[in-house]
């Protein structure tokens, strides 16, 4: 786990998509008439000034694109925006910038001018490459789409290539699961994100739930689909898999309680500060609404910074994903507090096998690690 503390990353939130998912809780709205993209693009470069004033001084080590359906912009909007964050950051030589993409709005032309911009990363939401389960999950796209979107995303160059695959989907069985993630490992793009179907809250998922697997039944398909995929990649987080150097380096400084600047409708950010208060805040959600107060502190949808008592929860809850786990050198780093503020908790955790110390690295042992929920809820405050 990175302790560079003045490293950080900025997400770019792009609100709009062809269709609302019936699953999906993201702040995203289908695009309408009046919908501006050149506005849209304004506000952002607006927002992002106002944002460079909180981290002067400071490395933007990786850039993600996300939504919504970021592919729904063109080139052109996402190269000005691009060139804004030139202008605007001190950037690593070597930065990662990632681009969400729908293969219902892939196009062979479209993924060139992507990567001739500086896009090098893709993460294409495939879901399943079965017709019938697209269906079901409201996707635009159906499976001839989502194999010629990584055909496209390859032939225009990229090298690093993420697919969204879902599993525990309305009438899916074992055998289909496995079967889409053997569609996926055999384009060898070099990393993976499987993760079951959840009905989350204000989806309509929620409020008309479809029949899904029994629970048994889910763990057994995770089970089966993880044997698999570890066959080819290797398990870095609870649903992140990769071959060698393909690791997300946006979502490791998540994971790793890194700070990031967020800019875009709904969009988050965390910045810690020179005393080492943590603080967090996000931007008004209605992409109207956001586009207008771009720029001006009415922006700013809620802020607040983290109680000291909050911090080893918020801390676990991410590096306890990892398979790495953290040193308390790491979270001390992370979270200005000291190690007698978690070390009864860790040996307690220890004694009941949900963690394990080899050196001075804790992490999860595998009862942790299918437990994950509990395990980190020791460190909530009493």
């Amino acid at each position: 786990m990175t302790t560079n503390s003045s490293d950080y990353s900025l997400y770019i939130h792009i609100p709009w998509c062809v269709k609302k998912c019936p699953y999906c809780d993201f702040n995203s709205h289908e695009k309408k008439t009046g919908d501006s993209e050149e506005d849209y693009v304004e506000a952002l470069i607006k927002d992002l000034t106002n944002e460079a004033q909180k981290v002067p001084n400071r490395t933007l080590k990786s850039i993600f694109i996300g939504g919504g359906t970021p592919s729904l912009f063109s080139a052109t909007s996402i190269e000005r925006i691009l060139n804004a964050v030139h202008q605007t950051l001190n950037i690593s030589d070597n930065i990662e910038i990632t681009l969400e993409a729908n293969p219902g709005t892939a196009e062979a032309g479209k993924f060139s001018a992507f990567f001739n911009i500086g896009i090098n990363r893709l993460s294409i939401g495939i879901q399943s490459f079965n017709d019938s389960h697209l269906q079901s999950l409201g996707r635009i796209h159906d499976a001839k789409q989502a194999h010629k979107s990584i055909q496209l995303a390859q032939r225009a160059g990229f090298e690093r290539i993420n697919l969204d695959l879902m599993f525990g989907l309305p009438q899916q069985n074992i055998q289909q699961a496995v079967n889409d993630v053997n569609l996926a490992l055999n384009y060898q793009t070099g990393h993976l994100s499987h993760y079951q179907l959840t009905l989350e809250k204000n989806t309509l998922f929620y409020k008309h739930p479809p029949a899904l697997p029994h629970d048994e039944l889910i763990w057994d398909m995770q089970t089966a689909c993880q044997t698999q995929i570890n066959k080819h990649l290797g398990q870095y987080e609870v649903s992140a898999y990769s071959a060698a150097g393909q690791q997300s380096r946006h979502n490791l400084n998540y994971w790793h309680f890194g700070d990031y600047i967020g800019i875009g409708a709904g969009a988050h950010g965390k910045i810690t500060n020179e005393q080492g208060a943590i603080s967090r805040y996000w931007k008004k959600k209605q992409p109207r609404e956001y586009t207008n107060l771009a720029g001006t502190p009415a922006v700013i949808g809620g802020h607040n910074i983290v109680k000291a008592t909050e911090l080893p929860f918020e801390f676990m809850m991410n590096a306890l994903r990892l398979r790495t786990g953290f040193t308390l050198d790491q979270y001390q780093c992370r979270t200005q507090l000291g190690a007698s503020s978690i070390q009864t908790t860790l040996d307690s955790l220890i004694d009941k096998e949900l963690l394990q110390l080899n050196a001075s690295t804790y992490r999860c042992t595998e009862q942790g690690w299918n437990f994950l929920n509990d395990t980190v809820e020791h460190f909530l405050p009493s």
